[in-house]
């Protein structure tokens, strides 16, 4: 998952492991946290698709 900037430094985006997009704020997550984000309403990835990864559509 990718983490905002700042405070708190919030999730902003989910990503699967093999994304070539990620960058220094990105921490790994399990596949169990990945779905209540992407449930939650984070969006995923739109290079690596981590919601079609995982089988979880939007």
């Amino acid at each position: 998952m990718e983490r905002g900037i700042g405070t708190g430094r919030p999730p902003v985006r989910v990503r699967a492991g093999g994304c070539w997009d990620t960058g220094k704020r990105c921490a790994p997550a399990t596949p169990e946290q990945i779905r209540g984000l992407l449930a939650s309403g984070i969006p995923a990835c739109t290079h690596c698709r981590s919601d079609t990864a995982l089988g979880v559509l939007e």
